[in-house]
């Protein structure tokens, strides 16, 4: 009998359509920078399992997809900071260093095991002063993008972003920007959003320390209803 033969190609190609189908059923995540820092919103109805995470003083992590895969990369992807800002010094952990340090270990994940994560990352960081932010996506495959303005991850993304596009605008305020980001995900899944089906946090660029701050449905509801949290 013939051995069974499969072009690396065609490995490729099918483990690529297997993590797109395990994504394409999960809700998003998104990032979106505001006046005062980094908004991340996601849809998410669990009260207790989290999609959006600090990682270090000024950096954060949204993932999108297989809940149990993404899980374990937050917590590597912490020890990796810790570890780093330990051995160095807390200036020498950033966003891009994580998102490189993601991007390596899902790529080898994608190219030498049989079954590749269904995952999608995205990894952001304040700006100190007048600093630029960060902003960086890693796919499944461990292919990196540098973004700007907003990002998006999960099923709906790149409807979501069409939305994003058409409304989103510099230096708004972070109700505006909820605003923009709850509209963008209620347009493109048809579903309504309130606070009890979203996750928030923000990275705020006018703390000292630690900018990351993680916000309850009862803050949340305050702000998508105008008010201040």
């Amino acid at each position: 009998m013939l051995p069974y033969y499969v072009s690396p190609e065609q490995l490729m190609q099918d483990k690529a359509e297997y993590s797109r189908k395990g994504i394409a059923k999960a809700k998003c995540s998104m990032v979106l920078e505001y006046a005062g820092g980094i908004l991340l919103v996601a849809e998410n109805h669990s009260a207790s399992l989290q999609k959006i995470s600090e990682v270090y003083d000024r950096i954060a992590f949204a993932g999108a997809g297989r809940y149990n895969e993404f899980e374990n990369l937050r917590r590597a992807g912490i020890k990796h900071a810790d570890l780093k800002g330990y051995m160095y010094g807390r200036k020498d952990v950033t966003a891009r260093s994580l998102a490189n340090a993601y991007s390596q270990a899902i790529g080898d994940i994608f190219s030498q095991q049989v079954k590749p994560l269904e995952v999608e990352l995205l990894v952001a960081e304040v700006g100190v002063g007048e600093g630029k932010n960060e902003l960086y996506r890693i796919s499944f495959d461990g292919s990196i993008t540098d973004e700007r303005g907003f990002a998006v991850i999960g099923g709906e993304a790149e409807e979501v972003k069409s939305h994003l596009k058409d409304e989103y605008q510099e230096g708004t305020d972070l109700a505006a920007a909820l605003g923009i980001a709850t509209r963008a995900l209620a347009r493109a899944t048809g579903r309504e959003v309130g606070a009890d089906a979203l996750e928030l946090a923000i990275l705020d660029r006018s703390r000292e320390g630690r900018r990351f701050t993680r916000f309850s449905r009862t803050q949340l509801a305050a702000l998508l209803n105008g008010g201040s949290a």
